[in-house]
């Protein structure tokens, strides 16, 4: 047995040389990721950092983590083939697992199923101990749960009086105490831009956040101990403190060759008693588009919910629209370019023969060394939601009126048939609130913020091409998240959006 598993996983990486992470609050794994991607500076044949551990409550987030470890396991060149026979769905994970059992317990190991603030604190700090194996150049990453800070969020809960009490606003202080327990050299917290706004009786949190990340030890034992930390924006250089411009910490993923306009709070601690100096993310003169690295993904059309499917009911169903009387008045009243569009675009439906899902795999055009795998034989997570009829409706309408504005529809621009029954409908309408409820990807620009609210609808993320007519794929969400397209989500299609929505562009990490 011994000598099966030597020849079988005789492909691991070594980890002597590779700095450890450790990444809380971890989600699928992207910041991990990006780190885990960085080759070192002076040998682009080694790996600089190794994820040693990862900590995630959510058991579906979990199971991808610790699908990716065990991926990460593996030299590039040697990943073994029983991985991608299991993205193709040709053996099963419990397979795949059983072939390499020391790849499998490693990765066990490290992808921790924990609930921060209620797993006691001396297992978590035994378990951390136990994955850095004594190392002293390390880092901590990540970002307590965001929702209590985001202005969505806020929004929603504005009048629950429990709002103030969600333990979600605390989180932080489980950060805090990993700081105070193993003082790393180096570490990255992320959160939403939302943060900047947030208070707590009548106390800014982000003022709190960088006066206590100064002096983890004193917040959380009342004591300094000599440990403090200075903080850095990864955007502009210098040192930082609490009454610094919390702008500082912003940034806009854009600006770093990210294919979405994703703008997040990132600050960075060193230990006081080091003396290195980081350097400023680099902005890039290129902008990558929604177009760039979705465009040639194959072509899926959506389904219909709440009645029977097919190719004939689902372009029935969009060719309605040419008997509402905004479509009848507009054609004979001055719209008659716009009603053309859509004629000739419902004329193309029934020319074309689209699936619901598709698995035929090819790699964008830009960024393709980073998402590309010449082992993908096929795709993976490419598969349209259901919608019913009114929202393949709007779905229809909105890329089409993108097409021919070069903008996203408003709601103030729908025709009244179009607008969904909602109390607030006519708030959106007058520009009040939710103005953009349907939001169309526009192919030559980055896409808006991917969010964890993809998994309840697809209205902020109508896909540009109307002849699909439906919202983003999750593997089109994963390439806007920068996911290389190897990078598996585990569990049902609402929980790989959740993961996704949630997680930091591995790029931006890198």
């Amino acid at each position: 047995m011994t000598r099966t598993r030597k020849s079988r996983e005789h492909g691991m990486l070594k980890d002597q040389s590779m700095y450890s992470v450790i990444d809380l609050f971890a989600g699928p794994g992207g910041l991990g990721e990006g780190f885990a991607s960085l080759r070192h500076r002076n040998n682009a044949h080694q790996y600089a950092f190794r994820t040693a551990i990862s900590i995630e409550k959510d058991p579906l987030a979990h199971r991808t983590l610790q699908l990716r470890h065990f991926y990460r396991e593996f030299k590039p060149d040697s990943v073994p083939s029983e991985y991608y026979q299991y993205l193709e769905g040709i053996i099963p994970l419990e397979e795949l697992y059983g072939h390499y059992p020391d790849a499998t317990s490693q990765a066990k190991r490290m992808a921790w199923l924990c609930t921060l603030g209620e797993e006691p604190k001396q297992i978590v700090q035994e378990r951390i101990n136990t994955a850095l194996k004594g190392q002293k150049k390390w880092v901590l990453v990540g970002g307590p749960p965001c929702q209590a800070y985001s202005l969505v969020g806020r929004s929603r809960m504005s009048g629950n009086p429990e709002f103030q009490a969600d333990p979600r606003h605390l989180l932080y202080k489980e950060y805090l105490q990993i700081l105070a327990d193993h003082k790393p050299p180096v570490f990255v917290m992320e959160n939403v831009k939302g943060l900047l706004s947030a208070q707590i009786e009548g106390e800014y949190v982000i003022q709190a956040i960088l006066r206590d990340l100064s002096q983890p030890s004193l917040t959380i034992l009342g004591d300094d101990l000599g440990l403090e930390y200075r903080l850095y924006s990864l955007s502009q250089p210098g040192v930082m403190n609490r009454h610094s411009d919390p702008n500082v910490f912003v940034v806009k993923a854009e600006e770093y060759e990210i294919p979405q306009a994703r703008h997040r709070i990132f600050i960075m601690g060193i230990r006081k008693d080091i003396t290195f100096i980081p350097r400023t993310l680099q902005k890039s003169k290129n902008t990558i588009t929604v177009n760039d690295v979705i465009g040639n993904l194959p072509k899926v059309r959506s389904g219909l919910s709440r009645t029977a499917d097919s190719d004939a009911g689902w372009i029935h169903a969009l060719a309605d629209i040419l008997n509402q009387s905004w479509f009848i008045h507009d054609k004979a009243n001055g719209g008659a370019k716009f009603a053309a569009l859509l004629e000739n675009a419902l004329d193309a439906l029934s020319q074309q023969d689209l699936k619901k899902s598709s698995d035929v795999y090819s790699s964008p055009s830009k960024l393709t060394e980073w998402f590309g795998d010449q082992r993908l034989t096929r795709l993976t997570s490419h598969e349209a939601r259901s919608h019913m009829q009114s929202d393949l409706q709007r779905y229809f309408f909105a890329a089409l009126y993108a097409e021919f504005t070069q903008s996203s529809p408003k709601l103030s621009d729908f025709p009244r048939e179009l607008l969904p029954v909602h109390k607030n409908v006519d708030d959106g309408v007058l520009g009040k609130q939710f103005a953009d409820r349907f939001r169309v990807q526009m192919p030559h620009a980055p896409a808006t913020t991917i969010m964890s609210h993809i998994s309840k609808d697809g209205h902020y993320y109508i896909h540009y091409d109307p002849s699909q007519c439906r919202s983003l794929t999750v593997r089109e969400a994963a390439r806007l998240q920068t996911f290389p397209d190897n990078y598996k989500f585990e569990g049902n299609r609402t929980a790989q959006y959740h993961q996704v929505g949630n997680a930091v562009p591995p790029i931006l990490a890198t």
